[in-house]
Parts: structure tokens; C-alpha cells; sequence
């Protein structure tokens, strides 16, 4: 149940600014923004998932490239012994190779930027569609793409849409003081964005943000974790 804030330029001239809050259990360990995978994704920096060796959020600087998963629930009747991680569907995108057909995953809303271009790839299990992402500021989670029926996105989405990045180094911090604002609700609340997903039946918390300026020939990403999973303490992003 992450969330990402992603603000699209109206011109290539302008970088893409992506938020993206990572909830996962904190007992599945994680390797923090890195350099962390061999050939051929040797220059690649990303968020390792340890178990399975994918990304939850990976960039390629050279490519100007970047994506981010997000899970979503699926109407899949595959058998377990089917299903592959959601992990390596990252590390291929920012390779330039896109799901296609039927992925053997569970559901995922995957955002992909290249650029000044973006758009989300959701597969629910039935069919894998594709949203390209108009400019201006979009929201991302569980479901649809500025689905309102999200409450999170339903409570902040306008928010975000009226706070503007800043100029220069810091250009989240506005985005960070939303997000600020928001933890003033309990991390149960379904308007929450940092969250506690487990009275909703998932062993889920918010860890971690990553924020990052994609332009055609760069990727600028920065990272930091909660001080407690759950709960707002501050966050530094380096």
C-alpha cells in the first residue's frame, strides 16, 4: 500500500519530481539506495528487496530513466508455484524493457519515468493496461491513478497539487511539509499516507521515502527512513 506524489512538466526543459513512500514489512529486509546489482544492471541505484533480489524503486542515471512498484490487489487464479517476484519487473524497466502480455506476478501499478515522460503499467491479474500521465501532479497507490476513491489520494491530492516544488537544492521540502501535515492523523486512518496498514489485515508499515529529479540525461535520488516504522519522526532525505 505505497504511495508516490509524481509532478509531470509541462516542458522536456523541466525535470519530473517523484515522492515515493514505501510501505512493507519491517521484519523483510531491505539494502537501502545503492549501487547493488552486477551485470546487466551495473549502474543501476536502487531500493534491494534482500529476499528476492528485485527493487521496489530503481533508477538509471545515464538513461534518464526511473520506476517504482506499487503492489496492487490482483484477480489472478495462478497457482502460487506460478507466481515470480514483482521485484525484477523494476530492474527491467529501467532497462527499457516494459511488462508486456501476461506477467506472472501478483497485481502492481509500476510508474516509469523516462524523462519528461511518465506513465503507470497496472496489471490486476485479468489485463495489463497503460495511463500515460498528463502534466501536472498525480497520485498514486493501491488502486487507479488519482482514483478518488482512494481516501489518501481523495484527502491530499489537491494538497500536493497546490504545493509547488521548491527551485533548487530541497525542491521536496514543500512536499515534506505535506506530508508533515498529514501524519498529524493516526497511521490507521485510511487518509493516512504514513501508514499502519496491520488492522487492515497486512503486515505493513511505512519504512522509507525516496525523492528524485528525472531529467532526460540524469537521475537525482535522495532517501531516508522513518525513525519508527509507522509514525512521522522527521525525515532526512539524503
Amino acid at each position: 500500500m505505497c504511495t508516490v506524489v509524481i509532478r509531470v512538466p509541462p516542458s522536456a526543459d523541466e525535470p519530473t519530481r517523484v515522492l515515493a513512500i514505501r510501505d512493507e514489512d519491517p521484519e523483510r529486509p531491505w539494502n537501502p539506495l545503492g549501487r547493488w546489482w552486477p551485470e546487466p544492471h551495473d549502474g543501476v541505484v536502487g531500493v534491494r528487496d534482500v529476499r528476492a533480489g528485485g527493487a521496489w524503486l530503481a533508477a538509471d542515471p545515464d538513461a534518464g530513466r526511473l520506476a517504482v512498484l506499487l503492489n496492487r490487489a490482483d484477480v489472478s487464479d495462478r497457482p502460487e508455484s506460478e507466481i515470480v517476484s514483482r521485484g525484477g519487473i523494476v530492474l527491467d524497466s529501467v532497462a527499457g524493457r516494459s511488462p508486456a502480455g501476461t506477467p506472472r506476478t501478483h497485481g502492481f501499478n509500476l510508474v516509469e519515468v523516462d524523462g519528461a515522460r511518465a506513465r503507470v503499467l497496472t496489471w490486476d491479474g485479468a489485463a495489463l493496461r497503460s495511463v500515460e500521465l498528463e502534466p501536472g501532479t498525480h497520485m498514486i497507490a493501491h488502486d487507479d491513478v488519482d482514483d478518488l476513491s482512494t481516501p489518501r489520494i481523495e484527502r491530499w491530492l489537491d494538497e500536493f497539487r497546490a504545493t509547488a516544488p521548491a527551485d533548487g537544492d530541497g525542491w521536496w521540502m514543500p512536499w515534506v511539509e505535506v506530508l508533515e501535515k498529514s501524519a498529524t492523523l493516526d497511521s490507521t486512518d485510511d487518509r493516512a499516507i504514513i501508514r499502519d496498514n496491520r488492522p487492515h489485515g497486512y503486515p505493513t508499515l511505512s519504512l522509507l521515502a525516496c525523492v528524485a529529479s528525472v531529467t532526460e540525461h540524469d537521475v537525482d535520488v535522495h532517501y531516508g527512513e522513518l525513525r519508527e516504522p509507522g509514525h512521522w519522526g522527521g525525515l532526512s532525505l539524503d
